[in-house]
């Protein structure tokens, strides 16, 4: 059996699988998960599926079915370029986290020390528009607030009410564009607070706010620090904020839910992913592939190293998987977009805590490290089982199907040594 760290290359790690038996999976109920994917497929409900399962670094598991392109025919490779949107987030705070290790600025320190146009928030209290009545906030926005969802921002895609609106008005979106991350950050500090800072948790901009402050910090563009500090140690060498046009024949589209099935959506050719950005999303920005963000949970799970490359301390890793709040994310009035009721489901980090596994109603491990993108891919890493497992699709929103979570059914109902 060979660890994942020692496959140096796609066609190595496409055709190495170790055995699943030695590694503690039952081969017939691990077949479950390619009926699984295929069922979706045929349903015409994904164009593609590919999953991957590793355990103590070595691969239990990895097969794909579907087309990338239906039209076109195209089977899925494990070097096809994907959207992974918000799995840039955990990536995006590890690599500010390299920074927390340099002592260049604590957990606790308001973010306007290195943004100063967040130096006096204010917190919403009624009304709308030009009529909304704020208040100033009773304390400031602090770095670790922005990694755990909990600064008082939204997402204006996500958030129907007021503040939701005001985020449109004022275009506060990091989407592909022309304008740069630190331009769309003065606009969302000019918008009031969805609440007090470190009151309530919803998904949010934050991490884009985060992205920015690391340049700050840094004094390099985000992309930069990435590349310095994440992919290039690790290998990730197909990993960046778009999809270089000398890689087309390699970028996939994306499809969109139409009633029970699906449509074509974003095409390769014409995306908005396509070529150099400008827009540095920290929040929803990378495109990347399947063996590239394995890298990246592989040094996570292994507590902050892969291969020769050390990205974190280990203690560090502990407390990004760490729960950050006081109980789990349903007990802090969530007030945004969400997949599914986050009970028993905490936050560290950049990433999502299981806490419970009978209050979440998923089997896994207390302490599993997951997050997903709103193109329907996602991960988990549970340390317990020494698991990484990760899909990848491309289908937005990633609310279409409950996916995540039956991939869990079927990866530990496999699980039997």
């Amino acid at each position: 059996m060979t660890e994942y760290a020692e496959h140096q290359s796609l066609t190595a790690f496409a055709d190495q699988t170790d055995n699943p038996k030695a590694l503690g999976f039952d081969l017939g109920r691990l077949a479950r998960i390619g009926d699984w994917m295929q069922r979706y497929v045929e349903a015409g409900k994904l164009p593609y599926a590919m999953t991957a399962i590793l355990r103590g670094g070595e691969i239990a598991y990895l097969d794909a079915r579907g087309y990338t392109d239906p039209d076109a025919r195209q089977a899925p490779a494990v070097d096809h370029l994907a959207r992974i949107y918000s799995m840039t987030k955990p990536i995006v705070t590890a690599a500010a986290m390299t920074y927390y290790e340099e002592a260049r600025f604590q957990l606790e320190d308001p973010i306007s020390r290195f943004l100063p146009e967040f130096a006096e928030p204010r917190v919403y209290v009624s009304g709308e528009g030009d009529s909304m009545v704020t208040r100033p906030a009773e304390g400031p926005i602090t770095i670790r607030q922005l990694m755990t969802h909990t600064a008082g921002l939204t997402y204006g895609f996500f958030d129907p009410g007021p503040i939701g609106a005001a985020y449109r008005k004022n275009n506060v979106n990091y989407f592909p564009g022309k304008e740069t991350v630190a331009g769309v950050t003065q606009r969302t500090a000019a918008v009031p607070l969805l609440f007090e800072p470190g009151s309530q948790w919803t998904y949010s901009v934050a991490i884009d706010v985060l992205g920015r402050l690391v340049e700050v910090v840094a004094g390099k563009p985000l992309g930069e620090v990435l590349r310095e500090r994440i992919f290039e140690p690790l290998g990730m060498l197909d990993t960046a904020f778009g999809a270089p046009e000398d890689k087309l024949d390699r970028f996939v589209p994306c499809y969109e839910k139409s009633g029970q099935g699906m449509k074509r959506g974003e095409e390769a050719a014409t995306s908005k992913f396509l070529g150099k950005q400008v827009m540095e999303s920290g929040g929803g920005g990378l495109v990347g592939t399947l063996p590239d963000y394995l890298r990246f949970m592989e040094m996570m799970r292994r507590g902050g190293t892969f291969g020769a490359a050390r990205i974190l301390g280990r203690k560090t890793v502990d407390l990004m998987m760490s729960n950050h709040l006081p109980g789990d994310i349903a007990s802090m009035g969530q007030s945004s977009f969400s997949e599914m009721p986050m009970v028993g489901i905490g936050f560290g980090l950049g990433g999502s805590i299981l806490l419970d596994t009978a209050a979440a109603q998923i089997p896994g491990s207390a302490g599993e490290f997951a997050w997903g993108g709103v193109a329907s891919t996602g991960f988990w890493i549970d340390r317990a089982e020494e698991i990484s497992a990760v899909f990848f699709t491309q289908l937005t929103p990633s609310s279409a199907w409950p996916l995540r979570r039956e991939l869990r059914v079927l990866t530990y109902q496999s699980l039997v040594d």
